[in-house]
């Protein structure tokens, strides 16, 4: 069975508009995930798939370690304030009593 070159131009030409749309979405799609990876701080990639580094400099590295000193700084505070609210739990839910026997030891502590 041989092929006949007119059907074959005919799919052909039937066939381009899928094909060049295909092409399109493709490009469209590499265009939308590549602005996507800059916005959210991704690292490119080559052709390669090796990650390209933007020279970003001194500034770049000051800028993570300041925030990293400000994150140790909200971590300590984290930690002082469920102190607080453990020791603010207890006396909510404590019996009155054992919260005044507990001042009294208190007091008695301090005044010896």
């Amino acid at each position: 069975m041989a092929i006949n070159p007119e059907n074959l131009q005919i799919v052909a030409s039937q066939f381009a508009p899928v094909i060049g749309g295909v092409g399109f979405a493709v490009v469209v799609g590499w265009v939308i995930t590549t602005w996507l990876k800059i916005k959210n701080g991704y690292p490119l990639e080559s052709s390669w798939g090796k990650p390209l580094h933007p020279n970003g400099g001194g500034e770049a590295m000051e800028r993570v370690r300041l925030i990293s000193q400000e994150n140790a700084q909200l971590r300590a505070e984290l930690g002082s304030l469920k102190d607080r609210m453990a020791v603010l739990e207890r006396i909510a839910t404590d019996k009155p009593s054992m919260l005044a026997a507990e001042i009294d030891g208190l007091k008695t502590k301090q005044l010896n």
